[in-house]
């Protein structure tokens, strides 16, 4: 009697996989060191130590997508198990799209946040970042909205992704997850 087991789910390639989880580590970090940053007194020593850290996980994060991002467009995605309903297509393609959009402008938004307020642009102690941008506090005041907004969209954003992914696993006990371990 011969026992046929269920195909493995299609996967990421490695590269994407390292890069999808080490992204979301920096990001997820970078968010909560900003989030409890928000709470602290302004000009405090350890307040702006721990905002030059989530400078350097922001900058990261934008080195690390300009990779993530044409790797993603040459390589593709696999194919699901399954094909998603309709409704779940779009969400998740809206969904990922909008993730690529804040990976890209959150990093920006802060960069030009400091460069413009003429604020130091470190990367974990090791180096500054050029300071591209006249000082123009314009500018930065806009750019700081444009970031503490674009933070809430990505709090948001990435609690979706998380929950839809533990919702699949979890719940519709398909392969989606297992397209990521």
């Amino acid at each position: 009697m011969s026992v046929t087991s269920a195909p493995a789910a299609a996967q990421y390639r490695p590269s994407q996989r390292i890069l999808h989880w080490l992204m979301a580590i920096v990001i997820i970090s970078a968010l909560a060191l900003g989030l409890y940053c928000s709470y602290l007194v302004p000009g405090r020593p350890l307040r702006r130590a721990l905002l030059d850290v989530h400078k350097s996980l922001g900058m990261m994060a934008f080195v690390l997508i300009a990779i993530r991002l044409p790797l993603r467009l040459s390589l593709g995605e696999p194919a699901y198990q399954g094909p998603l309903d309709i409704l779940n297509h779009y969400a998740a393609r809206g969904a990922h799209i909008l993730l690529y959009a804040l990976m890209i402008l959150m990093p920006l938004a802060g960069y030009t946040t400091s460069a413009a307020g003429d604020h130091d642009l470190p990367w974990f102690g090791l180096f500054q970042w050029p300071n591209l941008l006249p000082v123009n506090k314009t500018l930065e005041r806009t750019a700081a909205d444009i970031h503490e907004y674009g933070a809430y969209c990505l709090y948001v954003i990435v609690s979706a992704h998380i929950l839809a992914a533990l919702w699949h696993h979890f719940f519709r006990r398909d392969d989606v997850l297992k397209r990521m371990p």
